[in-house]
């Protein structure tokens, strides 16, 4: 990697007492299988003196663990790396680290994966092609805590996610269908998004009509074929054993 046209500006850092991050700055950890690439990213983003890169990680396992040790503000995660599928890393990072904001890194315009990404509730999706600004603007903007979502894709991939089936369910919706899929009962979907028992079966009733599903197991089945949630890899949809309402 080199400077380029504008040059980058070596910042002036306020540097804790006890050696940790600079004071204020939006602490990072980056998540890619290639040495290089962690290496390069560091280089471009602690040019500036309010990032702080704290720490590595090149496979989902030690992302997750590492988040929870690390806590940082932004997570830089690369899709594809040895471990969990993408979409279970994401949700893992965030049941263990909450307020960290997931910023995925990749090299695939994927609407699919886009799709269930955004329903993970990861906060910037960058195409591996983005420069350095653009990368920076995004890592600043996902720590500031609005409730948008980054996107820097093909046009393509954006028309086809704004105008694909997932579309007609709410970000609450598909979170609760993907715990479901994960076999979690009513209780313990409330207890996990912190919403009443009530809250979660009238979500439930609105996704079967959508899905134009008749029970949580067919809803479930159309949202696995659809791309919209995603199975435990050890874990078949189990039968229920009372009626979901």
């Amino acid at each position: 990697m080199h400077a380029g046209g504008g040059g980058w500006g070596l910042g002036v850092r306020l540097t804790r007492s006890d050696g940790g991050s600079p004071a204020g700055a939006t602490t990072i950890l980056i998540v890619d299988d290639h040495a290089l690439v962690r290496e390069g990213l560091r280089w471009v983003l602690e040019v500036h003196a309010d990032l702080d890169v704290v720490d590595e990680a090149g496979d989902s396992a030690t992302a997750v663990a590492k988040a929870a040790s690390e806590r940082p503000d932004v997570v830089l995660l690369d899709v594809e790396i040895p471990g969990d599928d993408p979409v279970v890393t994401v949700r893992r990072i965030r049941e263990v680290s909450p307020d960290s904001a997931v910023v995925i890194l990749s090299m695939y315009d994927s609407p699919d994966l886009l799709r269930r990404l955004i329903a993970a509730g990861v906060r910037a999706y960058l195409l591996k092609s983005v420069g350095r600004e653009e990368l920076v603007a995004a890592i600043r903007k996902a720590r500031d805590g609005s409730g948008s979502v980054l996107l820097s894709v093909s046009g393509q991939s954006l028309v086809q996610v704004q105008n694909a089936e997932s579309a007609i369910l709410s970000p609450v919706e598909l979170e609760i269908l993907q715990l479901a899929a994960e076999a979690m009962t009513n209780a313990q979907i409330a207890r996990r998004l912190d919403l009443t028992e009530a809250t979660v079966k009238s979500h439930l009733r609105r996704i079967f009509a959508k899905l134009g599903a008749v029970s949580r197991i067919d809803a479930v089945n159309k949202a696995v074929a659809a791309s919209l949630v995603t199975l435990p890899h050890d874990r078949l949809v189990p039968r229920p054993r009372r009626p979901p309402f």
